[in-house]
């Protein structure tokens, strides 16, 4: 019974969740409880708690972390800068006049907002504003519409720079140096975000090909659930003047990332103040909307620390109870080896993607399984990216996936729920296409990160 108190506190968070209940307080509240009642009941050792002042103080100093706030404000100016309804503009008439050419568009004007953004919530959303009607008027099939949108939107969870991939990354480098510890290698190898972000390229790029590769088999097979639209033409001047602008912040980001002339941080920093130049320059940044900018990153950023602090109890509270000694000799006995554990991690993180959010699966799960697999020979950027690859197909997967939701809330009433279920199957079909290509091909996530190493 005792040797169970660990997981018997993992299911109660997650039952609390269920009921709406705020994450941070809901990790760190269930966990001093637990851990109250077995400092009463003489079976938990109180010095873990001890422990909590140093981790707080490591996550204060960790300088990976600072560009977390700097990648959110340059997405939150970009989106009160309206870049993004401008370019979406911009693409739909480029494409327009193909079939299928206005999903085109929301697939690039949604990847170039994803590496801006990273956040799924805010692209599904914005996507959903600004898309939606007009593919709807333009007579696309509501079905294709909306999975377009939605599976659009997940992209900020692999296309780099992404906030998930930041956080990630910095969980993955420290799990990567408990694991060589364990392992008796004290010179032990790092893994930085930047190689996860070096990581996820080709995966992303993958993807998105084989969405657009879709839309445009959907357009020469049903040319009625994807129609030309007969807008305006574009002119070169106005492609420039559209693509340009962004295109150019988001590979100045990642191309200083990708050389090495930048950490993720400092590359934040750039983002942060190119999107603030690019808004003055567009005339679209007064005081009020800067301060409208610099509240909503405020408000998300405290959200992801606080999250972050009450999964640091959580997870102290959860070894205090025997739970990693658990876990480890779960996996170790587990038939298939390698092989089986990280598929049953796979297959949990993909159940709890329906009721977690990616912060609160990076910040609790992977602390707990993430040293356990990577001791046992997994590569650090691979792992990253399955991971990162698991979630957005848990968030695009019928009835609880997060996108479906967010989607829900901004389509008209007049939208069935069961047209944007129907929606998203043929993109969760790419995606396990993806994973599974991944998973036999470990060298699509390695590959690039080792040959920019050397």
């Amino acid at each position: 019974m005792e040797a169970y108190i660990s997981l018997y506190m993992f299911l109660l968070v997650c039952l609390l969740l269920m009921f709406g209940y705020p994450v941070a307080f809901t990790l760190a509240g269930t966990a001093l409880a637990f851990a109250a009642g077995g400092i009463l009941a003489g079976n938990f050792d109180a010095g873990f708690l001890s422990a909590l002042p140093g981790r707080m103080f490591g996550t204060i100093s960790n300088t990976t972390l600072i560009a977390v706030p700097l990648f959110i404000l340059m997405g939150v100016i970009l989106e009160k800068s309206r870049v993004a309804e401008e370019l979406l503009g911009t693409m739909a008439k480029l494409f327009g006049g193909l079939r299928g050419g206005l999903g085109i568009s929301v697939v690039v004007v949604g990847m170039l907002l994803a590496a801006s953004t990273g956040i799924v919530g805010a692209t599904v959303v914005t996507m959903g504003l600004l898309s939606l009607p007009s593919m709807l008027r333009t007579g696309y099939s509501p079905s294709l519409a909306t999975g377009t949108i939605c599976a659009t939107g997940t992209l900020g969870q692999i296309i780099p720079p992404s906030i998930a991939l930041v956080l990630l990354g910095d969980i993955l480098s420290n799990a990567y140096q408990q694991a060589q510890l364990k392992m008796d290698i004290f010179n032990p190898k790092t893994v930085s975000v930047g190689d996860l972000f070096v990581g996820a390229l080709i995966p992303g790029l993958v993807l998105v090909g084989m969405y657009i590769l879709y839309l445009l088999v959907v357009a020469a097979l049903k040319p009625d659930a994807a129609p030309a639209d007969s807008g305006d033409k574009v002119s070169a001047g106005e492609i420039l003047r559209g693509l340009l602008p962004p295109m150019t912040l988001i590979l100045v980001v990642l191309g200083s990332i990708l050389a090495g002339a930048a950490t993720p941080t400092e590359a934040a920093g750039i983002g942060a103040i190119g999107a603030l130049l690019l808004a003055c320059a567009r005339g679209q940044m007064d005081k009020t909307r800067l301060k409208e900018a610099v509240v909503s990153t405020m408000e998300v950023t405290c959200m992801v620390f606080m999250i972050l602090i009450g999964a640091a109890v959580f997870s102290l509270v959860f070894r205090g109870f025997g739970g990693e000694e658990l876990i480890q000799h779960f996996f170790t006995d587990m038939p298939g080896g390698v092989t089986g554990a990280t598929l049953v991690v796979m297959l949990v993180i993909f159940l709890l993607g329906f009721i977690l959010d990616f912060i609160e699966i990076t910040f609790v799960v992977v602390p707990i399984v993430g040293p356990i697999l990577l001791a046992m020979g997994v590569d650090p950027v691979w792992l990253g990216i399955m991971i990162a690859l698991n979630l957005q197909t848990s968030f695009l997967t019928p009835p609880f996936g997060f996108a479906l939701f967010y989607l829900r809330g901004v389509a008209p009433e007049s939208l069935a729920t069961t047209a944007i279920y129907r929606g998203v199957i043929p993109f969760i079909i790419i995606q396990l296409l993806v994973m599974a290509v991944l998973w036999n091909w470990p060298g699509m996530a390695t590959w690039l990160p080792s040959v920019l190493k050397h």
